[in-house]
């Protein structure tokens, strides 16, 4: 998602290669040519120069499609533009009440408590799902989930930091880029699952970790896929 993101936002921007890489205090466009196609993520303190060279969070940047949020935007303004007074009226009304339904939904208050089911590792292995679920107070919006957890180390940065509380809906139908919940040798970790031309892997964000190769020599079962 990230390298997607990366040639979008630039093009969207009118820069090439070389502009983006100036900007970032880089002599040669190479580094940026290897990130867009995919090769490797550079580290959270050239990902944060990113996020705001082009004016967006890094949660976003590595994890949403950009293209298609601003396509859909840019469409909605070109449709209503073309609208007479008095429908151009009805779509902001309605777009009105649908906010406020969606902030009725979403504003929750203060103390509440979620169910934590253990916690899964970012680092080096856990194993969860083991005892009772515990009650965490939780300051924050709650999505639809199965179950939540706690990180566990510092692998997933900048995506997930130690500690933070995550929550999963329970599948096993998960396409490659998806942030996983998986049982890799009998321990449990939220890594990013990749399939490529070269296997499939378990991959952390932060790149002093080495990634998990998914084969005949390991035992690896998905428990759910994390909700971003």
């Amino acid at each position: 998602m990230f390298a997607n993101n990366l040639k979008y936002l630039r093009e969207k921007h009118n820069m090439d290669q070389l502009d983006l890489a100036i900007k970032l205090g880089r002599k040669s466009s190479s580094s940026v040519s290897e990130w867009e196609k995919g090769k490797y993520t550079p580290k959270i303190g050239v990902l944060n120069d990113i996020a705001e060279i082009f004016n967006v969070s890094i949660t976003d940047l590595m994890n949403k499609d950009l293209s298609l949020e601003t396509e859909s935007r840019d469409g909605l303004l070109r449709i209503y533009d073309k609208l007479k007074p008095n429908r151009q009226k009805i779509v902001y009304e309605t777009a009105e009440q649908q906010y406020n339904e969606q902030n009725n939904v979403i504003e929750l208050p203060t103390n509440n408590e979620v169910e934590i089911h253990g916690a899964v590792s970012a680092g080096t292995g856990e194993y969860l799902l083991d005892g009772k679920p515990e009650l965490v107070p939780y300051d924050g919006e709650v999505p639809p989930h199965d179950f939540a957890l706690v990180v566990n180390g510092d692998s997933m940065l900048p995506l997930f930091e130690d500690k933070q509380i995550i929550f999963v809906n329970k599948t096993k139908d998960v396409r490659s880029g998806q942030i996983v919940i998986a049982d890799y040798d009998q321990q449990a970790y939220v890594k990013k699952l990749i399939k490529d031309d070269n296997g499939c892997r378990l991959v952390s964000l932060n790149k002093k970790y080495d990634d998990m190769p998914i084969d005949d020599n390991h035992e690896m079962s998905i428990f759910g896929v994390v909700v971003l």
